[in-house]
């Protein structure tokens, strides 16, 4: 089923939160004609407030804003909801800046400058999976490690595993793929949703995140380097 089965294209509404004001108004205008309704906010803080009192089905957002940087803005959005798909578009582009987004909630992060035609698609994606993913509970089990999809809870041995927004996705990707070695290039399409800058090492250091998470205070390791080839996760024999 595509997006288009769910919900109509003229019903898709996007708030973008921009700075400045051409590109704000470029995009808002390129997305129209896609047939996309646009709400455009110039400001971390008016973003905020449009957000509050309106219903969106995609953020797409800036990270120096001003009044209310794009990073904040992104974590009282995903305070409120957990699922609404949240891009970054920014000029910030060390692996840093990065990973700070992705850990205050983002989905995708897109570089400027940037081709509109990437963001049409990374748009698409994100609402393809969004409406996929509209499904009852769910618990995924790895030995003692257990994940509820629906509360976003993880437990290994019993013990609360807090995990941030893209690193949920990661794991639930890799226990997915359990016993089978996935590459870089295979987490960067399903987790990623596009074909991501497999250059950077934003997917080791987000490995290395769960590592720490669920492996470094247990015996048994469950997340193992295959060189040269990926990843797999497997309880250790």
């Amino acid at each position: 089923m595509n997006v288009k089965d769910i919900l109509s294209m003229e019903e898709i509404k996007i708030l973008l939160v921009e700075d400045e004001k051409k590109i704000a108004d470029s995009l808002k205008k390129g997305l129209s004609e896609h047939n996309y309704q646009v709400e455009a906010a110039y400001d971390g803080l008016t973003g905020k407030k449009l957000f509050d009192n309106d219903h969106f089905d995609l953020i797409i957002l800036d990270i120096n804003l001003p009044l209310m940087n794009g990073y904040e803005l992104c974590k009282k959005i995903r305070s409120r909801n957990l699922s609404i798909p949240v891009i970054m578009l920014t000029a910030l582009n060390a692996i840093n800046d990065k990973v700070e987004g992705f850990d205050a909630g983002a989905d995708d992060y897109i570089v400027k400058p940037f081709d509109f035609k990437e963001l049409l698609v990374r748009i698409k994606a994100l609402l393809k999976r969004t409406n996929q993913n509209i499904s009852v509970g769910k618990i995924l089990k790895v030995g003692d490690l257990v994940m509820n999809l629906d509360s976003k809870e993880v437990t290994r041995g019993g013990n609360d595993i807090f995990l941030t927004a893209k690193e949920f996705q990661l794991l639930e990707y890799l226990i997915r793929n359990r016993n089978r070695v996935v590459s870089r290039a295979d987490i960067a399409l399903n987790v990623w949703d596009i074909d991501f800058d497999t250059k950077t090492n934003v997917i080791d250091v987000y490995v290395n995140f769960l590592r720490k998470k669920l492996d470094n205070d247990f015996d048994k390791k469950i997340i193992h380097t295959q060189v040269g080839m990926g990843y797999i996760l497997k309880e250790s024999s």
